[in-house]
C-alpha cells in the first residue's frame, strides 16, 4: 500500500493531501512512526555521551515529527469531518499513543538524562527559554510517573489508556444523541417569530432529507435562533429537552458512567502520583496555583454578580408576567423572554443586525484588522487542500511578505462534525518551521436567497478563535514544545478573548460591518446599542459562567469519588446559580464535553480567570489607541510570539507593566462602577 502518511509531504508548505489519505492508511502509519519515533528516543537515552541540554533535551524536540504530524490529522478529522470509519480508527490509535506516551515518559535511562542536568548543569549558560524546556521537560517526565516504581508505573500505564478510550467515547455519544435528533414541523403558522433566513434553511434542510415543511437540529445555527425567537412554546420546549438529554438518556449513549469511572481514575491517577486531587495536580502548573486560589476567585466574582443576576431576573419575570403572558419562567423560556426584553429596553434586535454581519465581511474584517496590528497578510490558494468542500485554505504572509503559516477556516455545521468552535493545529511552529493553523466554527450556512448571515454572538466567536489562531500564526520559538498554545491554560485564552474586544468599536466595525444588499456602514446608533449590549445582563451571564466552573471543580476535588449520581451532584451545585425549575431527564454533565473530552478538567475557571486578564490588557489598547503600533507590536512581541517561553505573568507584566486588576473585567461588565 502506498502509504502517503509515511512520508513528507511533497505539497507546497508540506500542506496536507486530505484526497490522498484514506482512513485505512492511519494505524499502519502510525505504527511505524511510534516504532520509528521510539527508536530515535533510545538513541538518546542510551548514548554513553555524557548527558547536556542539546544531545538529550533539545534531542528530544527533533524526534517524532511525522508520529505528531498523523496523530494531529487523525484526531482533528475525528472532530470536525467524521465518520463510522474514523471513529473505529481513533479509537483504536488513542491506546497506542497513550501507551507510547508512556513508553517515553517511564523511559527510565532517558529521565535520568533528564534529571541529572535538571540537577547539576549549571543553569546560567542555557537561555531563558532553554531554562523553561528544562523544567517542562522534567516535570513533565515527573507528573507522568517517572518517580514512581515498575507496578505504579504498570498501573500508570493502565489508567492513561482507559482514560484516553472514555474521553473518546464520551464525545462520540454527545455527537450521536445530537444527531440523532430532528424536530419536523409541518405548519408554517407554528414558526411564528422565526426570522426568514432561519425558516429558509430549516426547509432547505427538509427539502435535502426529502420531506415537506421545516427541520431543526440541535447544531448551534439552527437550536439557537429557535430557543430565541419561536413563539411557540411547545416546539422550544421539545428542542431544550433534547439538548438536555444528550448522553443522558436510556440508550447506547449514556455517558453517566463514564462520567464517574473518569473522575475515579483521575483522582487515581492524582493520587499515584502524590496529589490530594485531579484538580492539585492539574492546578500546579496555572497561574492560579491551587484549588483554594481559584475557589475563592469564583466566589468573589459570584459576590458581585449574583445581586445583579438576581436584579436581572425580576426584572425579565415582570416583563414575562406583563407583555408575554407568562407567568411562571421555564430554562426553555429564558432566550426568548431575554431577547424580547432586550428588544423593549435596549430597542435593539439582533436580527436587525445580522445584514451588517455577512461571513465574508466579518472573515475579511478579521483579516484586515490582523493586518492593521501584527502587518499579516492573507491569501486564498485554491491549489491547497482542505478536508471537506466548505474548507477554505489561506497562505498567510507577515510584514516582510515572508510566508508564515498555513490558515484552515472551516464555519459551517455537517453530521460529521461536532458542535461549538475551536482553534486547532495541524503543525506546530518551531526554528525552520511555521505552522499549519485551523479554526472551526458552527455558523449559518447561505441559503438560497442570502449569504451567511452572522449573529453578533457569532461575530465575537469568530474573533475569539482567530484569536487563538493569532497565538498559533504568530508564534515565534525556537523550541516546538514551548510554542504557540503550549502556554499554561489559564493563560490560553486571553488572545482569543482579547480579539472580542474589537468588535465593539467603532474604528474596526466600519471595517467590516456593513449591510450585505447595500454596502452601508453599521450605523452609529446600532454601535452605540452594540456597546449597552456588552453590559446587557452580565450578571446572569457571568452566574452561568461561573456555575459550570463550580460543577468542573467538584468533579475533580479530593472529595470527587464520593459522588455516586451525577445528575443529583449536578442539581446541588448548580442550583445556586440558576432561577429556573430542574429537570430530571436533562443533565449538563454528560454532554460537558470541554471537561470530559477537551482539556478544561479542573480548568474552566480559565475562561473568567481569562476575561481578567483580557479586560485588564485592553484597557492599555483603548488609553493608546486599538490600532496604536507600538502596543500591538508589544503584546506581539511579549504575548503572542511567546508561547510558553517564560511564566505568563512575567509575559504579562513586561507587556502592561503592572499585574492584572480584576476590577477591570467588574467595570467592563458593569457589575462595579
Amino acid at each position: 500500500m502506498d502509504n502517503p502518511l509515511l512520508k513528507v509531504f511533497d505539497t507546497p508548505h508540506q500542506s496536507i493531501p486530505f484526497s490522498s489519505i484514506q482512513p485505512e492508511h492511519f494505524i499502519p502509519a502510525l505504527k511505524e512512526n511510534i516504532n520509528n519515533t521510539l527508536s530515535a528516543i533510545d538513541k538518546v537515552a542510551y548514548q554513553t555521551t555524557p548527558p547536556t541540554f542539546e544531545n538529550t533535551v533539545e534531542a528530544l524536540q527533533n524526534v517524532g515529527e511525522l508520529l505528531e504530524r498523523n496523530s494531529a490529522i487523525l484526531f482533528n478529522l475525528n472532530s470536525a469531518e467524521t465518520s463510522e470509519a474514523i471513529q473505529q480508527i481513533t479509537q483504536q490509535a488513542s491506546p497506542l499513543l497513550t501507551q507510547f506516551q508512556n513508553d517515553v515518559r517511564l523511559n527510565q535511562p532517558l529521565f535520568e538524562r533528564i534529571k541529572k542536568i535538571y540537577e547539576n548543569q549549571d543553569t546560567k549558560n542555557l537561555s531563558t527559554e532553554q531554562q523553561s524546556l528544562l523544567e517542562k521537560e522534567y516535570m513533565s517526565f515527573v507528573r507522568n510517573g517517572a518517580l514512581l516504581n515498575e507496578n505504579e508505573k504498570e498501573l500508570l500505564r493502565e489508567i492513561d489508556t482507559e482514560m484516553a478510550q472514555l474521553s473518546l467515547t464520551f464525545g462520540e455519544n454527545v455527537l450521536a444523541d445530537s444527531n440523532a435528533f430532528e424536530l419536523h414541523v409541518n405548519e408554517e403558522k407554528d414558526l411564528e417569530g422565526l426570522p426568514y433566513q432561519i425558516k429558509e434553511m430549516a426547509a432547505e434542510l427538509a427539502q435535502s432529507k426529502k420531506i415537506k415543511g421545516w427541520v431543526f437540529t440541535l447544531d448551534y445555527p439552527s437550536y439557537v435562533p429557535l430557543m430565541t425567537y419561536a413563539e411557540n412554546r411547545e416546539l422550544r420546549t421539545k428542542m431544550s429537552l433534547a439538548y438536555g438529554r444528550r448522553g443522558f438518556q436510556d440508550n447506547d449513549h449514556n455517558n453517566t458512567s463514564i462520567i464517574l469511572r473518569l473522575i475515579e481514575l483521575r483522582k487515581n491517577r492524582a493520587k499515584l502520583l502524590g496529589y490530594e486531587s485531579h484538580a492539585a495536580f492539574v492546578l500546579e502548573e496555572r497561574m492560579a496555583a491551587s484549588e483554594e486560589n481559584v475557589i475563592n476567585f469564583l466566589e468573589d466574582l459570584y459576590e458581585k454578580a449574583y445581586p445583579a443576576a438576581q436584579a436581572e431576573w425580576k426584572e425579565m419575570e415582570d416583563f414575562a408576567a406583563q407583555n408575554l403572558g407568562l407567568n411562571t419562567l421555564e430554562k426553555w423560556d429564558t432566550a426568548y423572554v431575554s431577547e424580547k426584553f432586550k428588544q423593549s429596553h435596549l430597542e435593539l434586535d439582533e436580527q436587525e443586525l445580522k445584514p451588517y454581519f455577512p461571513l465574508e465581511m466579518a472573515k475579511a474584517g478579521v483579516f484586515d484588522i490582523a493586518k492593521k496590528l501584527y502587518g499579516l497578510r492573507f491569501e486564498k490558494n485554491n491549489a491547497l487542500e482542505g478536508y471537506h468542500p466548505d474548507v477554505e485554505v489561506f497562505e498567510v504572509f507577515n510584514r516582510e511578505g515572508d510566508f508564515y503559516a498555513l490558515l484552515y477556516t472551516d464555519f459551517f455545521p455537517r453530521p460529521g462534525k461536532r458542535n461549538g468552535a475551536w482553534m486547532t493545529s495541524y503543525r506546530g511552529q518551531k526554528k525552520g518551521q511555521r505552522p499549519h493553523i485551523s479554526i472551526v466554527c458552527n455558523f449559518s450556512k447561505p441559503t438560497a436567497s442570502t449569504p451567511s448571515l452572522l449573529t453578533f454572538q457569532e461575530v465575537t466567536t469568530l474573533f475569539h478563535e482567530f484569536g487563538h489562531a493569532l497565538h498559533g500564526m504568530l508564534a515565534n520559538t525556537t523550541y516546538g514544545g514551548l510554542s504557540g498554545t503550549n502556554v499554561f491554560w489559564d493563560f490560553v485564552e486571553l488572545p482569543s478573548q482579547i480579539m472580542e474586544n474589537w468588535c465593539y468599536e467603532k474604528q474596526a466595525l466600519e471595517l467590516f460591518a456593513r449591510h450585505y444588499q447595500t454596502g452601508e456602514h453599521i450605523p452609529m446608533d446600532f454601535i452605540e446599542k452594540l456597546k449597552k449590549l456588552a453590559h446587557f445582563q452580565q450578571g446572569l451571564q457571568t452566574l452561568r459562567q461561573l456555575g459550570f466552573g463550580f460543577l468542573d471543580l467538584t468533579y475533580h476535588s479530593k472529595d470527587a469519588t464520593a459522588i455516586k449520581d451525577v445528575k443529583g451532584h449536578e442539581s446541588a451545585i448548580l442550583k445556586r446559580v440558576q432561577f429556573t425549575k430542574d429537570h430530571p431527564e436533562n443533565c449538563t454533565s454528560t454532554s460537558f464535553s470541554h471537561i470530559f473530552q477537551g482539556g478544561y478538567s479542573a480548568g474552566y475557571y480559565s475562561y473568567k480567570w481569562a476575561e481578567v486578564l483580557d479586560a485588564d490588557a485592553f484597557e492599555l489598547f483603548l488609553e493608546k489607541g486599538i490600532f496604536d503600533h507600538q502596543t500591538a507590536k508589544s503584546f506581539e512581541e511579549n504575548i503572542l510570539s511567546k508561547g510558553g517561553t517564560e511564566h505568563p505573568m512575567t509575559l504579562y507584566k513586561r507587556f502592561r507593566g503592572k499585574a492584572p486588576d480584576p476590577k477591570a473585567l467588574l467595570k467592563r461588565a458593569g457589575l462595579v462602577r
